[in-house]
């Protein structure tokens, strides 16, 4: 979505913002009004991610609009006079230099997604929205810090799997992405993080960039089609999973049987044969 958004946007004034549903504000305290009023005459200096939040930092240097897709919350590219999406929330009217008028239009089916106009904060050598804070870098993030996170994956406690998810370490790792790196690096979900071994995460570590580049060159993990591109395209990286959804059928690599086990509301799924449990 990041990387379908850059090019359209950045560079692009904001020439009009309607909101027609509050819902979609729940991010912005101030209201509909203070939302536009902010966006309309703004112009658009890039685009960024980590994890589930997007932001397009704006004139001025000082706020960006941040949006956090919940779990059904799409950013979309459409004509300007192109009909209402279903589930449409928010449109933004742009004027892009080169590209010329174009509408941004933020659908969200379950409406826990969120946008604002969030102010930038201090991270390091960069500025981030200070709603995205508490989010670590990800993995595909060059100032992302290997070091640091192979320590702290080996002084917890915890599953290796609930690691991957917690987003205080890195973010970027779903359910999905989780089963799917821990199964490229033999490594059982229930293992502890204190009994891998530095070279066993530093292992992991390079499977969870490989699942993510692979997943990103496909476009994402859609299952249905509230998961898609500022296109409405599906990405096709489902057709490409080793371990997740194959619960039953023979592991790629070894031919045991891939098995699922409940884990906090949703399942892991992994090979029992080649990911063997360390504790």
């Amino acid at each position: 979505m990041r990387a379908g958004l850059a090019p359209a946007v950045i560079g692009a004034t904001i020439v009009s913002a309607s909101v027609f549903d509050e819902r979609a504000l729940t991010r912005h305290a101030a209201g509909a009004a203070d939302f536009v009023g902010r966006l309309e005459g703004s112009s658009v200096l890039g685009a960024a991610r980590r994890g589930k939040f997007l932001w397009l930092p704006l004139s001025g240097g000082t706020a960006a609009l941040t949006a956090h897709l919940g779990m059904s919350g799409q950013l979309l590219l459409r004509a300007p006079d192109a009909p209402a999406e279903r589930h449409e929330r928010i449109r933004l009217g742009i004027q892009h230099p080169r590209h010329g008028e174009l509408a941004v239009v933020f659908a969200d089916q379950r409406t826990f997604g969120s946008l604002a106009v969030d102010a930038l904060v201090a991270d390091g050598d960069e500025l981030i929205p200070s709603q995205v804070s508490h989010i670590a870098r990800d993995p595909l993030d060059p100032a992302f810090d290997d070091t640091s996170f192979i320590a702290a994956v080996r002084r917890r406690t915890s599953a290796i799997k609930r690691i991957l998810l917690d987003q205080t370490l890195l973010s970027g790792v779903g359910n999905i992405y989780a089963d799917e790196a821990l199964w490229a690096a033999r490594i059982h979900p229930e293992s502890l993080g204190r009994a891998l071994s530095a070279q066993a995460v530093r292992r992991l570590l390079s499977e969870v960039r490989l699942v993510l580049e692979k997943a990103l060159a496909e476009g994402g993990t859609s299952f249905d089609a509230q998961y898609v591109n500022v296109n409405g395209q599906a990405g096709y990286f489902a057709h490409s999973l080793n371990a997740y959804g194959r619960v039953g059928q023979p592991c790629p690599r070894c031919g045991g049987a891939i098995v699922r086990e409940a884990f906090m509301n949703r399942s892991s799924h992994y090979c029992p044969r080649c990911q063997r449990a360390a504790r």
